[in-house]
Formats: structure tokens, C-alpha cells, sequence
């Protein structure tokens, strides 16, 4: 499908923090490439507001053939504009327009197929109408309630491999092509190049550490996590294409809907994708106003600090130099006005490391935030901690929970 902007709206886009550079580890001597290598990735189209009008055939003659297009395109959009107009339920007919009038109103026209021919023009068209310019003639009050920003990961099973963008697939591609501007659901659709195919695989559906969730969704910016699964199963080569489609949400994989759609060749594997992703989303608008697609609670809970673990650390402590604070005393004092910024480097083999880091730093009074800002699995990794009070007492008391401890200016480093 090929996309003609005569104005380009802005483009909304959601870029994860971790750097897109390339991981290299070496194993005995080799160098293997981590899972960011290589030309991966689909960018997400507009996600504006504006109105899209699709499979509008025309059929147009002319004296030249660029005469016969112009022709096309001016009665694809009046045939667009009302169509529209019944689409919003407005009453009765749409107002009668100059191709003038309707012209300043299209942001785009998308060609979806067609034939040119020296004197006609036949081509099937998609027409992208302003939100701004038409709210006035549509009557639009406002836009409706949106849900919470959510991740969007499209898991595709075909041939009895399971990936997400480990490799470019049409169920990404249906995906990055829909346009949500009119959803009910704040979509956040990563890109799949760069860091994507590391951070988001798979594996990433069946992980229920809420702690990693956490992390996974800091990066793009997402309250929660939507799973849209596509199963494809194919008769035989060119034949008959079967697709399973099934609607997930949260942390836990939660189901909320299964449907199957059918398509008698591969050539019309595309429209049978994009007509899913539409079903999807309605099911997920639908689950948004029965109130099941609230964030995870456990996804953002706070820690709850024991006060006798408190006591023990403190009774750990060695005593104060003369003339020092007591850190007892700071442990147990209110925090201090004003809060500062460390930087912790810790060793990150697997997932549970980064686990049991965040939460022993998350544990320790005048702590205010933890976020990883660098993840490196099998290496080292950077978590950003807020805290409030002085570094010495957090020193301290993960020195008492048996981390060994190495401070430099602004920055630790712990390990066990």
C-alpha cells in the first residue's frame, strides 16, 4: 500500500530508553551477536486522531492519465466524505461540499491498488480526512476516554515457531499499519528493530515477575501490556489459511477472546490480518468499558518495609565515630529535605538477579524510586535509585544485607 501526504500530520512515537547499540558477548574466544543484529523492525504508522475512510473503488477517465487519476481522487473523496458522514452517525445526508472544501480536508490519500491507463484510471483508494477540519462539520464534543497507555505485543505461531520480532512478520506488520487515532485504546506499538527483539520476546508473555514487567514497561513508557495472538495454520503451500485469534491482557496472559477467520490463498493473507486486528481491538474497547483493562495493581505496588527488619539492620551497625550521626539514627530519622540520585552498577546473569537487586534497593529506608536505566543480561547492569537521607546510611544497611559494596563519586557498585 503506498501512502500519499499532501500534509503530513505529526507522528507519535514511543522510543524505549535502552540504547539500540549493539550487544556483543564473547564465549570462548567467538563473538556472537546478540538478537539486535541485522535489518528488523516495522515503524508504527500515525497514531493521530484523524479519520480514515478505506476501499473506496473508483473508476475515472481523462484525456491523459494523469488527468484520469485527478479525476479519481476528487471522486474518491466525495464518495469517502460521505461515507463518512453516515459512518459517525450524523443524521441524513453529508453536506454538499466544492472539491475545493473537500480537498483542504484530506490529509493523505492511501492507494490500496490501482491501474493507470492512458485515458482511465481504476484503482481501489483509502481517503485520511483532519480531525481538526472536520470536527466542526462531524459535531465532535471532545475526544471520548482512552484507556492507560498499553504495550502492545503481537505473538504470531506459524509453522510451530512462536515469535514476536524476532523476525519481521505480517501479524507486526497488520499491527504497525493499523491506524489508532479512533481506538479507545492507547496502543503503545514498538518499532521491533534496535533493543526491541531483546527486550520483547516470546518468552516475554509466560514471565509473571511483576518486577521485570515493570522494567520492560518503563522502557516504553506503558501502564499495563495487551497480547493480540495470531495462529496461522496452512492446508499447503498457496492454499487455504486458517487464523486463530485470540485477545490476552496483563501481566498474567489473562484471556478475554477467541474468534477464527478464514481465507482461501496466501495473497489474501493481509486483508484477513488487518480485518483481525480491527476484531481485536473492539474486543479490547469492549473489555475497557466492562473495566477489565484497568493496570495491573501489582504492577506499580510500593514496597512495604518490615519495621523489626529495620531494627535488625540497625542493631547490625557498628557504632558511631565520635562526633558522626548515629546511623541508627538516620535509618530510623524522617528523611531529610531534598532527595538525591545514585547510579548502582550490579552483575545481571539472569532475570532473577535483576529481581533480587531491585528489590533489596527498594527495601531500604529513604529509598524513593528504583528504574533500571541499562540492562545487560549475562553482564552488568545500571539501576537509577531516588533516595533521600545520606549515601552512606544506604551504604550501610546493603552492606547488613550482605552485599559487598564499592563506592565512587556518585555511584556504587554491589555484589554479592
Amino acid at each position: 500500500m503506498t501512502l500519499f501526504r499532501p500534509a503530513l500530520p505529526a507522528l507519535r512515537r514511543r522510543l524505549p530508553l535502552v540504547a539500540a547499540g549493539l550487544l556483543v558477548l564473547s564465549i570462548g574466544g567467538a563473538i556472537v551477536w546478540a538478537q539486535i543484529e541485522g535489518d528488523r523492525g516495522i515503524a508504527p504508522v500515525a497514531s493521530s486522531g484523524d479519520f480514515e475512510v478505506t476501499g473506496i473503488a473508483v473508476n475515472s477517465t481523462g484525456k491523459t492519465a494523469e488527468l484520469a487519476r485527478a479525476e479519481g481522487w476528487r471522486s474518491a473523496t466525495r464518495l469517502a466524505w460521505a461515507a463518512l458522514w453516515t459512518q459517525r452517525g450524523q443524521p441524513g445526508s453529508a453536506p454538499a461540499l466544492d472539491d475545493a472544501t473537500l480537498g483542504a480536508l484530506v490529509s493523505a490519500v492511501a492507494v490500496e491498488n490501482e491501474q493507470i491507463g492512458p485515458h482511465r484510471y481504476i484503482a481501489r483508494l483509502g481517503v485520511v480526512f483532519d480531525r481538526a477540519r472536520v470536527a466542526g462539520y462531524l459535531g465532535l464534543q471532545g475526544g471520548a476516554t482512552r484507556s492507560a497507555p498499553l504495550l502492545v505485543i503481537p505473538l504470531l505461531y506459524q509453522g510451530g515457531v512462536a515469535s514476536v520480532f524476532e523476525t519481521r512478520t505480517q501479524w507486526q506488520k497488520a499491527w504497525a499499519d493499523f491506524r489508532t487515532g479512533e481506538s479507545a485504546i492507547d496502543y503503545v506499538r514498538p518499532g521491533g528493530g534496535g533493543a526491541d527483539g531483546l527486550l520483547i520476546d516470546a518468552g516475554q508473555v509466560g514471565r509473571r515477575s511483576r518486577n521485570w514487567w515493570r522494567t520492560i514497561l518503563d522502557q516504553y513508557g506503558a501502564e499495563d501490556v495487551v497480547i493480540p495472538v495470531a495462529r496461522l495454520e496452512r492446508q499447503w503451500p498457496g492454499g487455504p489459511v486458517k487464523g486463530t485469534f485470540t485477545a490476552r491482557h496483563g501481566p498474567d496472559n489473562a484471556w478475554l477472546d477467541t474468534f477464527s477467520l478464514t481465507v482461501d490463498s496466501e495473497d489474501k493473507l493481509p486483508a484477513m490480518l488487518a480485518e483481525a486486528v480491527k476484531r481485536i481491538d473492539a474486543i479490547y474497547a469492549r473489555a475497557l468499558s466492562a473495566g477489565q483493562l484497568d493496570p495491573d495493581r501489582s504492577l506499580n505496588s510500593a514496597p512495604r518495609i518490615d519495621p523489626a527488619l529495620i531494627a535488625a539492620i540497625v542493631d547490625t551497625l557498628p557504632p558511631p565515630q565520635r562526633g558522626a550521626t548515629a546511623p541508627g539514627a538516620t535509618l530510623a530519622a524522617a528523611p531529610v529535605a531534598g532527595t538525591s540520585v545514585v547510579q548502582v552498577q550490579f552483575g545481571s546473569p539472569d532475570v532473577g538477579a535483576v529481581d533480587a537487586a531491585q528489590a533489596a534497593l527498594r527495601a531500604l529506608p529513604g529509598v524513593q524510586g528504583v528504574a533500571t536505566s541499562s540492562l545487560a543480561l549475562g553482564g552488568v547492569s545500571v539501576m537509577r535509585v531516588t533516595y533521600a537521607g545520606e549515601l552512606d546510611s544506604i551504604v550501610a544497611a546493603l552492606r547488613a544485607q550482605g552485599w559487598k559494596v564499592a563506592q565512587g563519586p556518585g555511584a556504587l557498585s554491589i555484589r554479592r
